[in-house]
């Protein structure tokens, strides 16, 4: 039995190696990154997260209103309209999986394991109490990505606070 788990612990612990490298280069990328630096400061959101998002949406200029962002990641509901039927359905999930699949989890873990609340958790748990979490959860992902649009573009920090900010 040593004789074959013996290599599977070697290459584990290979792995486990290289995971660490490439953790530290993408903080070193991340570091040194402006946007990137900014787009975390939004909660639930991290180095995975913020490079995944700057990646993908890469000229943020593409987007005339940062409402279309949720759009191209799939998180806005797929319409069916035909004659006198209009039904709105479940999210389209067109557009990149990987940023949308970032983008949820940025989001529960905003929900579920940020402590600090601001207006963004609390708008969310009030969707939560009237739809159900899992649909408050694509919500608050849809809106993240909104959020995350306006701070790239406006060079801005994420407000804990709804209140005017005086300039």
């Amino acid at each position: 039995m040593a004789v074959l788990v013996e290599p599977l612990l070697v290459v584990r612990r290979v792995l486990r190696e290289q995971l660490g490298i490439l953790h530290r280069r993408l903080l070193t990328v991340v570091r040194d990154d402006d946007v990137c630096r900014r787009l975390m400061t939004v909660p639930g959101v991290g180095p995975v997260v913020a490079l995944t998002y700057r990646a993908t949406i890469d000229v943020p200029a593409r987007f005339r209103k940062s409402k279309a962002v949720g759009a191209v990641f799939g998180l806005t509901s797929a319409k069916y309209q035909s004659g006198e039927i209009d039904r709105s359905g479940a999210i389209s999930r067109c557009g990149d999986e990987m940023m949308r699949t970032m983008l949820y989890e940025a989001a529960q873990s905003m929900l579920f394991h940020s402590t600090r609340w601001s207006w963004l958790k609390a708008w969310a748990m009030k969707i939560a109490r009237h739809r159900g979490m899992k649909k408050a959860v694509v919500a608050l992902a849809r809106r993240l990505a909104v959020i995350m649009h306006r701070i790239w573009v406006d060079g801005t920090e994420f407000r804990w606070t709804k209140e005017a900010v005086t300039t």
